[in-house]
């Protein structure tokens, strides 16, 4: 397990990292990317769409999750993150803001249409535990889309990212999504145009009347 698959030191590491993250952001996980990604789901009309953004940080994904629902639901673990967020949505505008962590969502059972994480299920202890909380929280036929780091192939940087945080191929996200009770998993490579394959995108459905 990697040092920042801890919530106490990843809630460490955003404090700081909240205040440059806007800034740094851009060069790992762009509106290009962002695009690519939304094209992969199937959105209801916005104004019933229900739509939730786990770790959603300073709401850069939230920002493109409301071009597709009138009303966004996020929950971040970091307080320094969500002040960040909150400056630029508010905290009682078309985003719904909870602290919180993404093994256990304070949520009701069957009641989003889509579940979306960006760049934050490299920091989760126990992954499989999250996706299958996502999946507690979906309608049935509802959708998760999980961004996350691509395991490199390079030894040295495979070694450090091991040490790190979570990093995982498509065959390992595979296991994890379908361990996890999902169906139809899909995976897209997403990265800047200097390193193209950084990001595994992962797409997938809760089983029809599950």
């Amino acid at each position: 397990m990697g040092v920042l698959e801890n919530k106490a030191r990843a809630r460490l590491f955003y404090k700081y990292l909240s205040t440059v993250y806007d800034r740094i952001n851009p060069f790992v996980w762009n509106e290009r990317m962002r695009s690519e990604a939304l094209s992969l789901l199937e959105f209801p009309d916005p104004e019933e769409a229900m739509v939730l953004d786990v770790g959603c940080g300073t709401g850069f994904a939230t920002e493109g999750l409301l071009e597709h629902a009138d009303v966004v639901y996020g929950i971040d673990q970091s307080e320094h993150q969500l002040e960040k967020a909150y400056a630029k949505f508010g905290k009682r505008g078309r985003v719904r803001f909870h602290r919180g962590d993404a093994e256990r969502l304070p949520f009701a059972s069957n009641s989003f249409d889509i579940v979306w994480s960006s760049g934050s299920i490299e920091y989760w202890p126990n992954p499989i535990l999250a996706l299958r909380e996502f999946r507690r929280v979906l309608k049935p036929g509802g959708q998760v889309l999980v961004v996350g780091p691509n395991y490199p192939e390079n030894p040295i940087a495979a070694a450090l990212a091991d040490a790190t945080m979570l990093f995982y191929d498509e065959y390992e996200a595979d296991r994890m999504f379908k361990t996890a009770g999902f169906e139809d998993v899909r995976h897209m490579f997403q990265g800047p145009s200097y390193e193209p394959e950084v990001a595994i995108t992962t797409v997938a459905r809760t089983p029809d009347g599950d």
